[in-house]
């Protein structure tokens, strides 16, 4: 064989050695700023705020202003009783005044803004009135239970000017920052293959929560919480597990697939709905009474890419995101971000010449290293290393998320996650579940503003 010809074996090793050199040592992302520590704020420009519903995720949201320089929770409110308690003992003040009637805290003229943290079915009421009486809000994920929902809160908010921010807070995390500054560096090429799931493996990843022993007729306000949902008896399984009913939530959807979504937006700079989605998945383990699926697939035709998201509650495959690009991938997987470029410079075809004589390969293999001066057989490799990046130990997107936000309640100037970007990946979610529910293919009907049958 002639010297500069290449066996099966040796491309193998080439391309073995290309992937070796893209290794990186993992760096650790500094926090930014804005919430790394506390430092003096002036009193006039201190945010007070109050929390309307502070249940798991409304505890933690006040848990995480603590660390929060310049706001303060004035005010609490919530429709089961014990919960006014679990908030006080979050922010480590029993005297922050709690209720269950949240148009008396719209009343107060000392609240600027508020955390919506309720049912998604009562999003949009206690949005348009927050609004109204001249209260920004942090409104939790998702933004809607339904296009309409949606639509008519974006209009709300224009009306009276006021500071959006939905609760995906992955849009707001250091990791996230990093991926979208290597996305719009151009090192992934074009991309048009994006990949995510979100998987869990418990009944409390399922919704199967505990119901508190004190929980009853008496210590929750059952009318408030059904507002505009069908009327049904006193339930106490669809007050703490409402994440399984399609009359308060959005299920796998609205619980995760918003987060993926929100990632994906955010990093590609995608900010429409999708154009279409097909979904498949089922009930398969928890057949408790819920209405949602407990794994669903979905995927979405965008103009420029394809979108591939599953949430899968029968294992514990924890959270990833994965851009494909014809130069590189990125692939973010729990707290670690990862960058390998592709192998793009030229190479000399290494299978198909398996099938021709010796003495074509060979004056092939020459005729290419002719044309290819600079790029031996051998000495083929990729120029740039890869990169890996994570967050610190005790790092929490909360904090910097909820940070932005109050940082436009003061500068009036817009966080990414605001409506408009909180409702189009809202209408993922709504898409994912109508072509579930109704077996079809969801196609976003953007003049109507609407979903219909494909």
């Amino acid at each position: 064989m002639a010297k500069n010809s290449l066996t099966r074996r040796q491309f193998i090793h080439l391309g073995t050695g290309a992937l070796a050199a893209t290794s990186a040592a993992k760096v650790i992302l500094q926090p930014r700023l804005l919430s790394a520590a506390p430092r003096p704020v002036p009193p006039s420009d201190t945010v007070r705020f109050a929390s309307i519903g502070t249940g798991i995720r409304g505890c933690e949201h006040l848990e995480a202003s603590l660390h929060v320089p310049g706001v303060q929770c004035v005010a609490v409110c919530d429709l089961y009783d014990s919960r006014h308690t679990a908030a006080q003992e979050a922010v480590n003040n029993p005297s922050v005044p709690a209720t269950r009637e949240y148009r008396s805290i719209l009343d107060r003229k000392d609240v600027d803004a508020i955390i919506l943290a309720t049912m998604d079915h009562n999003h949009r009421h206690i949005f348009e009135d927050a609004c109204a009486a001249g209260k920004d809000v942090y409104c939790e994920k998702p933004m809607s239970h339904t296009v309409e929902d949606g639509l008519a809160m974006v209009e709300t908010a224009h009306k009276y000017n006021r500071m959006i921010a939905v609760g995906s807070q992955r849009v707001s995390s250091i990791l996230y920052a990093k991926a979208k500054e290597i996305y719009d560096s151009g090192k992934l090429g074009e991309v048009f293959c994006i990949e995510a799931y979100w998987d869990r493996n418990t009944p409390s990843g399922a919704w199967v929560y505990p119901i508190p022993p004190d929980a009853n007729e008496k210590t929750i306000d059952w009318n408030t919480f059904l507002g505009n949902a069908p009327r049904r008896p006193f339930d106490l399984v669809r007050f703490f597990r409402w994440r399984c009913f399609t009359d308060y939530g959005e299920g796998l959807g609205g619980d995760l697939f918003v987060h993926l979504l929100s990632g994906i937006h955010f990093i590609a700079g995608i900010n429409t709905p999708a154009l279409r989605a097909q979904s498949s998945g089922g009930l398969f383990h928890f057949k408790d009474g819920r209405e949602f699926p407990d794994l669903i697939e979905t995927f979405y035709d965008y103009p420029n890419c394809r979108v591939t998201l599953r949430c899968n509650l029968n294992n514990a495959g924890g959270e990833f995101i994965g851009f494909y690009g014809t130069k590189g991938t990125l692939i973010i997987k729990d707290s670690t971000l990862t960058y390998r470029p592709e192998d793009t410079r030229p190479h000399p075809e290494d299978y198909s010449i398996g099938g021709w004589p010796r003495e074509l390969r060979e004056q092939y293999l020459k005729q290419w290293q002719s044309e290819h001066p600079d790029t031996p057989p051998l000495a083929a490799s990729v120029d740039e290393q890869g990169e890996s990046y994570t967050t610190p130990p005790d790092y929490s997107d909360t904090v910097d998320h909820q940070a932005n936000f109050f940082n436009a309640v003061r500068t009036r100037k817009p966080v990414v996650e605001n409506e408009m970007f909180g409702n189009n990946t809202s209408i993922g979610c709504h898409l994912a579940n109508f072509a579930y529910f109704n077996k079809c293919v969801a196609v976003w009907d953007s003049g109507q503003k609407r979903i219909v049958k494909g």
